[in-house]
């Protein structure tokens, strides 16, 4: 008889006991298993591991996550709201709270087209800046961390010391001296000044370096070299497929550092054809200071969120290849 014919005899009395047992015993059952991990998390707390497969809960630790979350977030949402007011709504309405107008549409549009659409031209200026330097400053990393890390030759130690001598020093330090060298070299005020600094990357060589020593197997590339294969096709189709994580990794932080960069442009340049979206926005913010200026905070704001979303997009889009260069070497194999 099977269970089907078994379920079809009983009666509505005897399948309701039975589910009742049912659930009795699917409740003790969890019971048990809360039990068991109570148990397992008091055991590693004693010998000093966790097991990640049990984490222990902490009310302080979640607390901390989200005091810090909320600390990250708040210049955004700022941002966010106040992107959303006009001028006048922006000086008499609570910062954290909506004006009278839902002027977005309007500020960004009125962004694009202030003082002839410069702000556009300063976009394109940063992208220039980020696309040559950023990327010429990755692509060096990738080169000189591979070859570091894979080929053996004559005063490699004192390379890697100049690298961590040049990771220690910070880059305003460097500021003035560069200025002066392009200066004697009449590039100044050109985008030259801007790309050439912008192509070096201490920590992005470093990056590389460590990253190439851990995630290219040499006997991958002794293999490759023994079926004939040059340096350069084992580079390209070998290596570089293997240093994804490590390269999306560095040209973040070059990508960020060139976008980001305030100093350099504000002691090298002076067209304001040439600026940055950096010192463009800040001449706006200060455009009210001036005798006669005008103030145009809603559209600094604007300009500013506007400014934050290409980043936010090359953080989202490349997160999955970042991630996943985060543990790697973490376990031997």
């Amino acid at each position: 008889m099977t269970a089907a014919t078994t379920a079809t005899t009983m009666t509505p009395a005897e399948l309701k006991a039975q589910e009742k047992a049912a659930r009795a015993a699917e409740k003790a059952r969890q019971k048990r298993i809360a039990k068991d991990e109570a148990a397992e998390r008091r055991r590693a707390e004693k010998s000093g591991f966790a097991n990640v497969n049990n984490p222990r809960r902490s009310v302080l630790m979640t607390v901390l996550c989200a005091i810090f979350a909320v600390y990250c977030l708040f210049p955004f949402v700022y941002l966010m709201i106040n992107a959303t007011k006009t001028q006048a709504d922006f000086t008499s309405t609570f910062g954290l709270g909506f004006g009278h107008t839902f002027a977005l549409w309007d500020n960004i549009a009125a962004v694009f087209t202030y003082q002839d659409g410069i702000f556009g031209r300063w976009l394109v200026n940063t992208l220039l800046y980020v696309v040559v330097g950023a990327g010429g400053a990755t692509l060096l990393a990738i080169m000189g961390g591979y070859a570091l890390a894979k080929f053996r030759f004559p005063g490699r130690k004192a390379v890697f010391a100049v690298i961590i001598g040049s990771i220690s020093v910070p880059g305003i330090a460097l500021a003035v001296p560069q200025f002066l060298l392009f200066a004697k070299l009449g590039l100044t005020n050109t985008p030259w000044a801007m790309i050439i600094p912008s192509l070096i990357s201490p920590f992005g060589l470093y990056l590389m370096w460590i990253f190439s020593e851990q995630a290219v197997p040499t006997e991958l590339l002794e293999a490759a070299r023994v079926d004939g294969a040059s340096e350069f096709r084992t580079f390209w189709t070998i290596s570089l497929p293997l240093l994804a994580p490590g390269i999306v990794t560095t040209a973040l932080f070059t990508i960020v550092a060139t976008w980001n960069n305030y100093f350099l442009p504000l002691i090298m340049l002076k067209d304001a054809d040439w600026y940055p979206l950096t010192i463009g926005l800040n001449q706006w913010k200060d455009q009210a200071s001036t005798a006669g200026g005008q103030a145009i905070q809603n559209l600094v704001i604007t300009g500013s969120l506007i400014t934050i979303i290409p980043l936010v997009i090359a953080f989202l889009c490349l997160q999955k290849y970042w991630q996943s260069g985060l543990a790697a070497g973490a376990v031997k194999e």
